[in-house]
């Protein structure tokens, strides 16, 4: 028997999320999430799933129908309950693309790009002053950061403060962040001839939060590497 994932307390209040988002109350259903859970966690293929978790064509099935139709996504949101907006932080991160997640079908944009890493798809994250995500959006590697904060500022309107390391520095993020009547710290570029003398360096080193929430995601190997053809949430 693999190790599960969660306790019977986490399961019990799990399950009350996914039955409130439409999953149907299934005889077999903590072990499909288990299941699905073990995987995202060993990063191994589905086939190679144990038979504890039953059938992985079963699991596979039910995780992409959950994640193509939002299901997985409204969790997440439920999830995120009461965060801290005082300070919110946004970075983005790799994800290397193993050679097995090319090729899907359809021609659709799967979100995996070339960047100096190779195949990568890239996170784009938001967490609150408790260093717990808030917001993410997933992109392929090549994206530059400063493409994907308009959208993310956008679903944080409640921030206070929104602190960013220099791959944001522009002057339209800037003006997004004031407009929503937070305010920004985000280093200026060497080049800068404004500088950093208003930079709030003490709030600034509280950044390593979201590298932080990086981290622990990528404890979840198939987070840390991408294996899956599909782009899915």
């Amino acid at each position: 028997m693999p190790r599960l994932m969660l306790s019977d307390e986490h399961w019990s209040k799990l399950r009350e999320i996914l039955l409130h988002k439409t999953i149907y109350n299934k005889r077999d259903l903590r072990m499909t999430v288990e299941g699905m859970l073990y995987r995202m966690r060993t990063g191994c293929p589905w086939r190679d799933l144990p038979k504890a978790f039953g059938g992985w064509s079963k699991v596979y099935k039910r995780f992409n129908a959950w994640s193509a139709s939002g299901k997985w996504l409204k969790v997440f949101q439920t999830l995120v309950a009461d965060p801290d907006m005082e300070w919110v932080f946004i970075d983005g991160s790799y994800a290397k693309a193993h050679q097995h997640s090319a090729g899907a079908a359809g021609g659709k944009d799967q979100a995996i790009g070339k960047s100096r890493a190779g195949n990568t798809s890239k996170i784009h994250l938001t967490v609150d002053a408790y260093g717990l995500p808030i917001v993410f959006e997933i992109s392929g590697g090549q994206t530059n950061d400063c493409t994907q904060a308009p959208s993310l500022i956008a679903k944080v309107p409640a921030a206070q403060t929104i602190i960013a390391d220099k791959g944001y520095d522009s002057e339209a993020i800037r003006g997004q962040v004031e407009q929503q009547g937070a305010k920004a710290v985000i280093p200026r570029k060497r080049n800068s001839v404004k500088g950093n003398a208003d930079l709030d360096k003490g709030l600034y080193r509280n950044r390593h939060l979201v590298e932080n929430a990086f981290a622990r995601l990528k404890h979840y190997r198939a987070v840390a590497s991408r294996f899956d053809k599909l782009k899915r949430k």
